[in-house]
């Protein structure tokens, strides 16, 4: 199938598929006569796969590695759940970071007066060196 086809059925940009062919993590086959890529429903599999991968942050280099381990009939589950724990670290210190922005402006906002003077604690603190 054609590149507009594996995008919808993968639910992807025609542009995100272009880049994950680009980069190897698909490997479409060249038709010979047209010059244009096709993609087999395995390709497409694997697009949705990286899809989901990229809905829970997964970064591209981490995508690879779970899509050899998505190739690998072989595995262990162990490998997976490992780096899937590694995520949810990463999930957790992103959501504590968060957390602590979430309050420093709140803080913030609750000490502005939000009246017609000058004075404002948000932009004294965005201001400081």
């Amino acid at each position: 199938m054609n590149i507009g086809k594996a995008a919808k059925l993968s639910n992807l940009t025609i542009k995100t598929v272009r880049y994950y062919a680009n980069i190897g993590l698909v490997k479409p086959e060249q038709n010979i006569s047209s010059g244009y890529r096709e993609y087999t429903d395995e390709e497409v599999a694997k697009l949705k796969f990286i899809g989901k991968a990229r809905k829970f942050d997964f970064s591209i280099d981490e995508c690879k590695e779970l899509l050899s381990l998505y190739e690998d009939k072989n595995r262990t589950s162990k490998e997976v759940k490992k780096i899937t724990l590694e995520k949810i670290s990463q999930i957790d210190s992103k959501l504590n970071d968060l957390k602590d922005l979430r309050n420093e402006l709140s803080f913030l906002a609750s000490n502005c007066h939000g009246d017609d003077k000058p004075n404002c604690p948000i932009i004294d603190e965005l201001s400081k060196n």
